[in-house]
């Protein structure tokens, strides 16, 4: 495979599915290496990340018990966004996911804006993944003097050159990222349940109720606080949509994607609200922080030797397989945009591995950027770009459930046929799911600080989609007519 763009690449394309009159350019050229157990895995992997593992600490100390509703709630959303783009999966494969389904039924104008929107989302959640992983290397000792900035580089360095390799090494990484995490997960579950019943005493604790009922309930401090969390939920749930780009590097997706997509409602209810449920059985709220992952809190409280840095590495862990994800996904997402003259064309570019390197060093570019802010501003590095993934995540699920909206009128139409995977309740589930997610910028206006700073940035980066769109139109407009003419 030539690591140049060549004419017939752009033109050339998978053949489209039953029904489905669109093609992608972006579609042809991959392989098709990601076997069942990956995408599964993929699907755990993106269900539990670094919002958990990290980002729980602070919003338990923020809002308490209650966090636990919150992500309860969060996750009925994400999963309905997850099984609407499910449904737009089984109905045509396509690495270039809901941006290709964006440009099927939104026209280039959609596809530009999913697209940049989704870059957003995750060049700022780079950002995040590396930051916490040189936060959690701090935990150990012999990097506690090594500036957090050079970790972060670090961190960088290694996963961009994993993910360059070959999609067969990326599912390989994320398969046993994804064991490593479900296992740890699993573990704490299991001890934390055991000190529950045995009410074992931790950090002079005794677990149990009386644990929430002694430090002010459910709402220890109201239920305000509990939703201006809300947005920093969402991102937790970040990468649920990952899966639907994978499919289009596997063979059987039909097969594989229901399976993988239906199992993700369980693991949000026992893995977050169930850990969550558990952290606040087990320590009061105001025990937890944003400095150091939750889990490692309860660990490091028990006393066990070597219980809480076996924990950190597992967090670790999470936040490089996040990192690993992003780069991936933005990688396939640009390539589709590329050849369609919405992105530059550089990042349509491909290795001998079959591996789009041009979008997936675009992305590291802005991690390094991340590292600069992991240099000036440390401490705040985290909150601040948690808050801009989050605006990338909103627009990248809002795109997601128009397209299927879209996609559920043609289909009342006779223009399209819906596969018989469907996403339930239709069009009352897609526009609900619409209303939560307007709610969430809402919340984030009305919670002051950084996230209403973020949100202030709106008129901003519609601005840059509505520049950029003009800077490019041009482009797009002569190589769609150069397909048509084919």
């Amino acid at each position: 495979m030539s690591d140049r763009i060549t004419a017939a690449e752009t033109l050339v394309a998978a053949p489209p599915s039953a029904g489905s009159p669109h093609v992608d350019a972006g579609d042809a050229g991959y392989s098709k290496d990601l076997k069942s157990r990956h995408i599964n895995m993929i699907a755990i992997g993106g269900a539990i990340g670094t919002g958990l593992f990290l980002g729980a600490g602070g919003r338990l100390a923020g809002a308490g018990p209650s966090l636990a509703i919150a992500y309860a709630v969060c996750g009925i959303f994400a999963f309905f966004v997850v099984r609407a783009l499910g449904e737009l999966v089984l109905y045509r494969p396509s690495s270039g996911a809901f941006v290709s389904y964006a440009r099927e039924f939104m026209g280039e104008k959609g596809a530009f804006a999913a697209g940049w929107l989704y870059f957003l989302n995750w060049a700022t959640t780079a950002v995040a993944d590396i930051t916490a992983a040189a936060t959690y290397a701090h935990f150990w000792g012999m990097f506690s003097d090594i500036p957090q900035w050079i970790l972060a580089l670090i961190a960088l360095a290694v996963v961009l050159t994993a993910n360059l390799i070959s999609v067969k090494y990326f599912g390989e990484m994320e398969f046993w990222f994804a064991i490593i995490k479900v296992g740890a997960l699993v573990a704490f579950m299991l001890i934390g349940i055991f000190l529950v019943v045995t009410q074992h005493p931790v950090d002079g604790h005794t677990p149990g109720f009386s644990t929430i009922s002694d430090s002010g309930g459910i709402f220890p401090v109201g239920m305000l606080p509990m939703l201006l969390v809300i947005q920093g939920v969402v991102f937790a749930y970040a990468s649920v949509e990952l899966c639907g780009v994978a499919a289009g590097e596997t063979k059987s997706p039909e097969k594989i994607m229901p399976k993988a997509i239906n199992s993700i409602m369980w693991r949000v209810g026992l893995f977050y609200v169930g850990s969550v449920v558990l952290l606040a059985l087990l320590l009061p709220y105001t025990s937890y922080s944003g400095d150091e992952s939750p889990f490692v809190t309860v660990m490091d409280k028990l006393g066990i030797p070597g219980a809480a840095g076996v924990m950190n590495l597992v967090v670790l862990t999470a936040a490089l397989s996040s990192l690993n994800s992003g780069l991936y996904s933005t990688g396939r997402i640009l390539r589709s945009m590329a050849l369609s003259g919405s992105a530059p064309k550089f990042t349509g570019r491909m290795n001998k591995g079959q591996v789009p390197y041009g979008g997936i060093l675009l992305t590291a570019g802005f991690g390094v950027l991340g590292v600069g802010l992991n240099y000036v501003m440390p401490g705040e590095a985290f909150e601040i770009v948690l808050n801009f993934a989050s605006i990338g995540i909103l627009g990248t699920w809002g795109m997601i459930m128009l397209c299927s909206l879209l996609f559920w009128h043609r289909s009342r139409d006779g223009r399209v046929t819906r596969p018989s995977y469907q996403l339930p309740w239709a069009p009352y589930t897609q526009i609900v799911t619409l209303a939560f997610l307007a709610t969430v910028v809402f919340l984030m206006w009305w919670g002051g600080g950084v996230g209403r700073t973020t949100v202030m940035c709106l008129p901003l980066i519609a601005a840059a989609l509505v520049g950029g769109w003009f800077v490019v139109r041009r482009r797009v407009n002569d190589l769609s007519r150069e397909r048509q003419d084919v």
